[in-house]
């Protein structure tokens, strides 16, 4: 784990197994004075793992045996002592937490003594004072107060409340009034004391002793509103988007950036307007920024030719889709149709194959499938095949070509090579031909046929169809688009480029924008530009680069690179610096979940304009950092899920595949452990994407081994 230089260093403590016992004045006898939290921890820590260790634990209780315990206490409670009755209630109420564990229909998780618990949670009651350890799973009895974080009730009171405040909480039927007079996280591994943090400050153990962080570094902060899309297009003052010039403002759609355009971006924005201008640029270099306002600038200039109706932008996903179409009218520009490949191609096949096809598209499509389906040598065979076999302009004909090609065996080996094995292709194809002959028998008229269609086949059927009948009409006039724009093209696959790119007039006015390190579509076939561009055929004179990345710090931006490894790219510059970026690591979610809801809370209130992105590798961790920052009542969260950003201030939990193309003030990668991020390019790219994502601070958290992608500077020892 990393961190920036301590805002002061304690002097060197003695091992954790020392025998010699702290001082009254929180210091071991002989050595300097340590920080009071960290000395009440060592001994909390040291006390629960010797009751753990003389008291092992065994099978957990059946749901029959906690019932009768229950029982007996509550026939006990009424003839019990006033004074007694407190330890009573607080026995039920444990004893409900283990119920439901049972009932929860899974083995009562065993405490571990190398890691027993993450927090501590210290309530004075009546002036009776009691210590709760929150883990990750429930122990009680043999002096042992740990509780389970997802479900014991009285674990909800560690993500509720800080150090100090007071409380007014029901539990087990009983009204529980305190105040919360201790509440630290921990970092315990191989049963050490690690890291200690608290109101007070945080203390970090190392070679040397315990060392206090400086607050910088466990804070968001300074940040709010510096993503561009925290303004107005109409706001457009060069710098407005920097330092105090800041506008802040709860939309977070419309960027105030016209006028800091520079000369590279403007000279492409007011150039040719025929032919293909390719923008090839790292992350924040301004790439969707130019199309944008190319589009502007084209729409303009010649409004009779540009007329908006006439003008097509296809991005990677609905994300993107929501951004664009708020952006344009922002920019002067209305009637633009902004859309998803996804969606305009289905919209497409639907149009011009009708009845003949299924309107059933496969969601179980198997990867060897999609792979052959994408792989742009299988387009150049279906180009062949139609160019070598008679056949009527007819759309039955154009699916006999699609089941003729893909059916072929033989013809794709030798096309795709070493790209895909002899016995994926072979069930491949096994798959295929029951899904051609599905489809040939349903546009014979065969009702009961089961076939559907998988998304991949939208591009082929589609080049198949202008290559045998012609260019792409709607009510009898043929698609001519006047521009076309086409975002993140690296994870389009030359055939879906190839299908669009026939769409345009005969000056053929495209801009396509991409970059090689946001490759996150594993099947679609982007090797290179210049591979690239020639499938295409487009001339590699047309890729124009940006060099500036404008949008996050160099620190981030230097993270970003380090990550990718190998990359041949060319090196951005940045414009600005920032706060490090940091990894911090955690014993369980639970610990992660603690740490992040007091510092957003934090964060939010002080920056109650501030975007923030939690992004995860995994739906399910998703929901596990929703429902866990709801429950500390962390205003402002969102779940995102199909891509359904608010565009808004706040906090998204979303994946780290879904955020390709747009930005956030802070960034949190939630757990980039070896176990989510694997050594793979593939994965060292997402990891790329997710940290470019940023614009003012980026923070890393781990559960367990940190992935082997994150440079050495991060992971620390």
């Amino acid at each position: 784990m990393t961190s920036p230089p301590p805002a002061s260093t304690r002097p060197a403590a003695p091992p954790q197994g020392s025998d010699r016992p702290p001082t009254a004045d929180g210091a071991r006898a002989g050595t300097p004075q340590l920080p009071r939290p960290v000395v009440e921890e060592l001994d909390h820590l040291a006390r629960i793992r010797r009751n753990l260790a003389e008291n092992p634990e065994g099978p957990g209780a059946s749901e029959v045996a906690v019932v009768e315990e229950i029982l007996s206490i509550q026939r006990d409670l009424p003839a019990a002592r006033n004074d007694d009755k407190p330890a009573l209630f607080q026995q039920l109420e444990h004893l409900q937490a283990r119920l439901d564990q049972v009932r929860a229909g899974r083995p009562t998780e065993q405490v571990d003594p190398e890691s027993p618990y993450f927090g501590h949670l210290g309530l004075l009651e009546d002036g009776r004072r009691r210590d709760i350890f929150i883990g990750r799973a429930t122990r009680l009895g043999e002096g042992l107060r740990i509780v389970d974080w997802r479900n014991a009730p009285i674990s909800q009171m560690f993500y509720r409340y800080e150090e100090g405040d007071d409380f007014e909480e029901e539990m087990a039927g009983r009204e529980r009034v305190g105040r919360v007079v201790a509440r630290r996280t921990v970092h315990i591994q191989a049963g050490e004391l690690q890291r200690v943090g608290s109101a007070a400050g945080t203390w970090l153990r190392e070679e040397e002793g315990w060392r206090e962080l400086a607050r910088s570094s466990t804070h968001l902060a300074g940040g709010e509103g510096t993503a561009l899309r925290a303004g107005r297009a109409a706001d457009g003052q060069a710098g407005s988007h920097l330092g105090s010039g800041q506008r802040h403002r709860a939309d977070k759609h419309l960027p105030d950036i016209a006028a800091l355009i520079d000369p590279d971006q403007f000279a492409l924005i007011t150039g040719q307007d025929s032919g293909v201008v390719v923008l090839r640029g790292s992350a924040g270099s301004g790439k969707t920024t130019v199309a944008l306002h190319r589009i502007a600038y084209l729409t303009y200039d010649d409004p009779r030719r540009f007329a908006p109706e006439r003008i097509l932008v296809v991005v990677w996903g609905r994300a993107m889709r929501d951004y664009v179409g708020h952006v344009l009218p922002a920019l002067g520009v209305d009637g633009v149709r902004v859309t998803t490949w996804d969606s305009w191609s289905k919209k497409q096949v639907r149009r011009h194959f009708g009845a003949i096809l299924p309107t059933v598209w496969a969601d179980d499509t198997p990867e060897p499938v999609v792979r052959i389906k994408l792989h742009p040598a299988v387009s150049e065979l279906l180009a062949r095949h139609i160019r070598a076999t008679p056949g009527p302009a007819r759309p039955d004909q154009v699916l006999e070509d699609w089941a003729s090609v893909l059916t072929d065996g033989p013809a794709i080996a030798r096309a795709m090579g070493d790209a895909i094995s002899a016995s994926a292709l072979d069930k491949a194809v096994h798959w295929i031909t029951e899904q051609s002959n599905a489809l040939l028998a349903h546009a014979a008229g065969d009702s009961d046929a089961d076939a559907r269609l998988d998304a991949e086949d939208a591009a082929l059927l589609l080049r198949a169809w202008q290559l045998r009948i012609g260019p792409l009409s709607h009510k009898g006039r043929t698609l001519r688009n006047s521009h076309l724009v086409l975002d993140e093209v690296q994870d389009f696959s030359p055939v879906e480029v190839q299908v669009l790119l026939d769409t345009t007039d005969e000056k053929r006015c495209v801009t396509l924008a991409g970059d090689v390190r946001q490759h996150i579509s594993k099947e679609a076939g982007f090797s290179s530009w210049s591979e690239f561009l020639d499938r295409i055929g487009v001339p590699s004179q047309a890729l124009a680069t940006l060099q500036v990345s404008y949008r996050s710090t160099h620190e981030i931006t230097s993270f970003a690179l380090q990550v990718l490894h190998d990359d041949d790219e060319p090196t951005p510059r940045t414009t600005r610096s920032g706060p490090p970026v940091e990894l911090f690591q955690f014993s369980d979610h639970g610990a992660c979940v603690a740490f992040l809801a007091e510092e957003l809370r934090r964060l939010i209130l002080a920056e109650p304009l501030a975007n923030v992105a939690l992004l995860t590798p995994d739906p399910d961790l998703s929901l596990t950092y929703f429902e866990g920052l709801q429950r500390a009542e962390v205003e402002g969260v969102r779940l995102v899920e199909e891509q359904a950003f608010a565009f808004a201030p706040g906090i998204d939990v979303v994946e780290a595949s879904e955020v390709k193309g747009l930005e956030f003030d802070y960034v949190v990668v939630v757990d980039a452990s070896a176990r989510w991020w694997p050594d793979s390019p593939h994965h060292r790219r997402l990891m790329h994407v997710a940290a470019t994502r940023a614009v003012h601070q980026l923070w890393l958290t781990c559960v367990g081994t940190p992935s082997s992608i994150l440079p050495r500077a991060q992971r620390g020892r």
